[in-house]
C-alpha cells in the first residue's frame, strides 16, 4: 500500500467519525474535488486504485453511511439534488423494479447504489 492510499483512507476514516451523512462523504472523500480525486489524477492512477483494497474500503464506509441516513436519504443532506432522466428499455425497468422488491428498497436507492459502484471502462460503450 502506497503512502497516498493509507493518506486517503486515513481521510476517510477521520471523516467517517465525525459521523457526515453519505453525500457529505462522497463529496468530501470520491466526488470531484475530494481526497481521491485530488491524490490520484490520471485515469490510470485512478483505475488502479478502485481495483485497490483501500478502495473497497471507503466503499465499504460509504455504504453504513447510507444504511445509518434511512428513509432521510437525500433529503437530510444540505446538498442540492439534481434529476436526470434515463432512457431504458421496459425489461431493464421491470428488471431493477423486481429487484428493489427482491432488496426490500427503493428503485431510488438501488439505482443510487449501483452508480456508485465502478464500471469497467471497457463495459460502457464509447459515442462515435
Amino acid at each position: 500500500m502506497t503512502e497516498r492510499h493509507q493518506e486517503v483512507v486515513r481521510v476517510a476514516h477521520q471523516l467517517y467519525n465525525q459521523a457526515p451523512d453519505w453525500v457529505a462523504f462522497f463529496r468530501e472523500v470520491l466526488g470531484v474535488t475530494g481526497i481521491v480525486r485530488q491524490s490520484f489524477k490520471t485515469p490510470e492512477e485512478m483505475a488502479s486504485f478502485e481495483q485497490s483494497e483501500q478502495y473497497g474500503e471507503i466503499q465499504q464506509l460509504l455504504a453504513k453511511l447510507r444504511e445509518r441516513s434511512g428513509a432521510n436519504d437525500l433529503n437530510g443532506s444540505k446538498e442540492p439534488t439534481r434529476v436526470i432522466t434515463v432512457r431504458l428499455p421496459q425489461s431493464l425497468h421491470e428488471s431493477l423494479r423486481h429487484e428493489a422488491h427482491e432488496r426490500h428498497t427503493s428503485m431510488n436507492k438501488l439505482c443510487i447504489s449501483k452508480l456508485l459502484q465502478i464500471v469497467d471502462r471497457e463495459l460502457v460503450p464509447v459515442e462515435v
